[in-house]
């Protein structure tokens, strides 16, 4: 605000969206969240967002059904998965909890969370995901997560826990697979945004973009030392498959 710049554009957690809004009810902003705007009161709707705010919604909070779907179908006999989420932003992450929660019971599944809220609570994590004889692992997207993404990957694999995760950069660093939004579509969606803003555009005339273009990706190096078979049909659906 001190540089009155002409656009404030957020990539961050929902909270970084929040904490602008505080912060001005001037300077245009565009955020990206994986929540739901409306209800986490960065916008009045999403048609209309209203104010100096909008952007664009992953809505990544309803992708954990598809998440326990494609677990279940890869590990038909496993009865338990596990849930890795942190506790410091565990509201970030409700929505998405509940999801998976939902999902899990209505096919008879347990849900097991298992909590980090550093790195050094890593490695306790998912042992306890482990030890409590979880199938496989679901890691919700967070910035503490996504840093130690390699360290979580060796650790599930440590760990023989099949996971799936909501950023490509996890299969990418050795992690199993993930399931998510686009987000370099989003980013760009992002940068529209701003542009048209700089060419005069009001964000409360600019409805909250939701995106409807996601990306599975597999990583058949790590499936192959889990042990795992990963079906024709799978490979087929995958956007991406690292090999």
């Amino acid at each position: 605000m001190r540089r009155q710049v002409a656009v404030i554009a957020t990539t961050g957690p929902v909270e970084m969206a929040l904490a602008a809004k505080q912060a001005t009810a001037t300077i245009p902003i565009v955020f990206t969240t994986g929540n739901d705007p409306v209800r986490v009161g960065l916008v009045a709707a999403l048609n209309k967002p209203g104010g100096n705010i909008t952007g664009v919604t992953t809505m990544n909070a309803e992708l954990g059904s598809k998440w326990v779907g494609l677990l279940h179908d890869l590990l038909p006999r496993a009865t338990r998965f596990a849930l890795l989420v942190n506790p410091g932003t565990r509201a970030n992450s409700t929505e998405m909890v509940a999801n998976i929660q939902d999902a899990a019971t209505a096919i008879g599944l347990q849900l097991e969370v298992v909590y980090a809220g550093t790195s050094g609570e890593l490695e306790a994590a998912l042992a306890g995901a482990a030890q409590r004889q979880a199938g496989a692992l679901m890691i919700v997207g967070d910035s503490l997560f996504l840093d130690n993404r390699a360290e979580i990957a060796e650790l599930a694999l440590h760990h023989r826990l099949p996971a799936i995760y909501v950023n490509r950069a996890f299969p990418e660093a050795g992690g199993l697979m993930s399931y998510a939004s686009d987000w370099t579509d989003t980013f760009r969606q992002v940068g529209v945004y701003c542009g048209r803003i700089l060419k005069g555009a009001k964000p409360a005339d600019l409805p909250v973009q939701q995106q409807t273009r996601f990306r599975l990706v597999i990583n058949l190096k790590t499936a192959k030392a889990l042990g795992l078979i990963i079906s024709d049909n799978l490979i087929t659906l995958a956007d991406e498959v690292i090999e």
